[in-house]
């Protein structure tokens, strides 16, 4: 390590961070500036990582948790080769540039996740430290050891004071994932003060309690931190790592260092002074031809460990062609043939009531089969929620095999690692909770929708019919706010067949993330519509449950336990009415408009939609005219078939609107 030119890319780095954030007039100085050296020695000298090919599937992967400091990361993956111009540094924060305000996966390469929210990163590594750790168990030989990178996670105090960062280091703690290693930049600062306005715990001992191994060192030592980095990355320990480095937020601008000032754009107002004091010339985002060479060379020497790593990938490919196989498709993408999915599940009994949180756990039996690469967790719930793996075993330290993951009742801390797995693209991630506990987790969830992520989650209890629990527990307006999610699917499967449907949905989808609502209470078996159609109907989002005799004058909608109320309604009725499935809007409004329009004709506005939650969605469907039977309130303490009534939601409310219209 060439000390003397990674402080001189440590200050340009600085350099380049002040020009972005002064040429936008917006951004965050203070981690860019205090981290230089971190940055140094990561990117100029520790990372095992391949910027030719930013997604090598053994390399470390690096993420900025505190992803407001994002020019930290723009400035070193610029200077150490990644696919992004100096250009796109003069273009931070601008439209359509690949340096925006918050590093986002997708758009720049070297960017391992989507981390805005903080401490989302922490989840995330986690997450991809598990997926590492069931990866080299799938895939090592005892004669080639194919995969050894590790996970380097920055964090801020920020990151660290918010609670999903706690629940995901206890659990990295406890299963003992020595491959992640947490750089901590602590330099006694958050954006409103000083951070022992807020915080006075002893932050070596926390990890300690939790399982890591702690270095501290001084975060401007680069000799200190190369140190630190190696011991951590070859400890034996069995114990994750966390390296304490004591920092000056906003090192170089002495006008703001040290205070809080330092932490968003306060400093650019000194940056002409500040560049002059670091040795920096006036030239706007200046990088000098020595420390170009350096990372040439650097560059150099990483290519050279990649292609001996390529020598034994190959040897290890020719001997296990069918894991070579297996593991090339998983970073391609994992396509799956849903009409062969369903093929694998077999037909349920048409004369059993079936929960469909009951049918779920049918249903992913016969998936884990045929997909091996699926796993699946739960938030404690596993005996609630039946979404466990009969075969799989648990992910421990013991069994890093296992395809069970035991959460702990920590559902925001399952999100962000869930994402971790979906960003690693092994496997392919699941993890389960009451319905009404997903508002825990909707940061993850919003931000796996945000990365296009393909991940799933099983949400079961999913209405007033939980029933004694009461309204804590019972969710209303939670399927709705799911539904308002950009890209993220909502399923909500009216019998066992449908819930066939709505897991392959979720397995299948390969651009964004899926949620499975499903009920806790016993549902009757649709027999109006073959199982062919059930399956496949849900596959497109909704479709014709039962078709009108005559003259097409009602529509009935609805999801869920509440379909059978339709179906009955309309046997009531007699002629002229239509029963329609709609488990899920997502998928139904990429359909085709001819598709929609066989389904809900524009000739029928006099419609009627019952779902057990709130109504503000179904208006899409049923129109100024229309009806909604629908729960806008929160929910009562009873036995669950006596609180639908209470509420509403049955048979005799469809049949008394029904009378206004038909």
């Amino acid at each position: 390590m060439n000390n003397e030119t990674l402080e001189k890319a440590a200050n340009i780095a600085r350099g380049l961070a002040m020009d972005a954030v002064h040429a936008c007039k917006s951004g965050h100085l203070g981690l860019p500036l205090g981290a230089a050296e971190i940055g140094a020695v990561l990117f100029g000298h520790a990372l095992q990582i391949n910027p030719e090919k930013p997604r090598w599937i053994n390399r470390d992967r690096f993420i900025l948790s505190a992803g407001h400091g994002s020019m930290f990361l723009y400035s070193w993956l610029h200077l150490s080769g990644f696919d992004l111009s100096l250009d796109e540094l003069k273009n931070f924060r601008k439209l359509h540039s690949k340096t925006p305000g918050h590093p986002e996966y997708g758009e720049t390469a070297g960017v391992e996740c989507t981390t805005g929210p903080l401490g989302q990163g922490v989840g995330n590594a986690v997450g991809m430290a598990m997926s590492a750790k069931m990866a080299e168990a799938r895939y090592n030989t005892e004669d080639h050891r194919i995969l050894d990178y590790h996970i380097v996670c920055l964090v801020g105090d920020g990151c660290l004071q918010e609670g999903v960062a706690s629940e995901a280091a206890s659990l990295a703690g406890h299963l003992g994932l020595d491959n992640l290693i947490l750089i901590y930049d602590s330099n006694d600062v958050t954006l409103d003060a000083a951070a022992d306005k807020t915080q006075s715990e002893n932050t070596e001992l926390r990890f300690q309690s939790y399982g890591f191994d702690v270095h501290l060192v001084d975060g401007h030592d680069m000799d200190k931190i190369s140190e630190a980095f190696e011991n951590a990355k070859n400890s034996d320990s069995g114990k994750p790592q966390i390296i304490i480095a004591k920092t000056i937020i906003g090192k170089g601008i002495s006008e703001v260092a040290g205070t809080f000032k330092a932490h968003g754009e306060a400093g650019a107002n000194f940056v002409e002074g500040a560049k002059k004091n670091l040795g920096l010339p006036d030239e706007q985002f200046y990088v000098s031809e020595e420390v170009k060479d350096y990372f040439k060379k650097h560059h150099e020497k990483l290519i050279k460990r990649y292609h001996a790593w390529e020598g034994v990938y190959e040897a290890w490919r020719v001997i296990n062609s069918d894991l070579h196989k297996e593991i090339k498709l998983t970073q391609e993408g994992i396509n799956t043939d849903a009409l062969e999915l369903l093929e694998k599940i077999p037909e349920f009994d048409v004369a059993k009531n079936l929960a469909t949180r009951a049918a779920g756990g049918v249903v992913l039996q016969k998936l884990a089969e045929a997909l091996p690469l699926l796993i699946s967790g739960s938030a404690d719930l596993h005996g609630s929620t039946k979404n466990y793996i009969e075969s799989g075993g648990d992910f421990s330290k013991e069994n890093r095999s296992g395809r069970n993951i035991l959460f702990g009742i920590r559902e925001h801390a399952m999100g962000a690692i869930i994402n971790g797995f979906g960003y690693d693209k092994t496997f392919i991630a699941s993890g389960a909770t009451f319905l009404t506990f997903s508002d825990y987790m909707r940061p993850s969830i919003r931000l796996a929708a945000l990365a296009n992520l393909s991940v799933f989650y099983i949400f079961t209890h999913d209405s007033v019919g939980v029933g004694e629990d009461g309204p804590t527990h019972q969710p209303v307006e939670t399927v709705s706010a799911l539904r308002c999610i950009p890209n993220l699917d909502v399923l909500r499967p009216a019998d066992p067949e449908e819930t066939a449907g709505a897991f392959v949905c979720a397995v299948e989808r390969c651009d964004g993330p899926t949620a499975i609502i499903l009920s806790r209470q016993s549902m009757v078996t649709i027999k109006e519509s073959t199982v062919t159609e059930k399956r496949e109907g849900v596959l497109k989002g909704g479709y014709i449950v039962k078709k009108e005799i005559g003259e097409l004058k009602l529509i009935l909608l609805g999801t869920g336990s509440e379909l059978q109320h339709a179906i009955k309604a309309a046997d009531a009725i007699g002629e002229g009415v239509r029963v329609v499935s709609l488990p899920s809007f997502e998928r139904f409004e990429r359909q085709t408009q001819n598709y929609k329009d066989s389904i809900l004709p524009s000739s029928c506005f006099n419609r009627i939609a019952i779902e057990a939650g709130v109504s503000g969605l179904w208006y899409r469907y049923v129109g100024d005219g229309g009806k909604i039977i629908a729960i806008d309130r929160f929910g009562i303490s009873a036995p669950g078939d006596i609180v639908m009534n209470e509420l509403g939601i049955n048979e005799n409310s469809i049949l008394e609107a029904a009378k206004n219209m038909v």
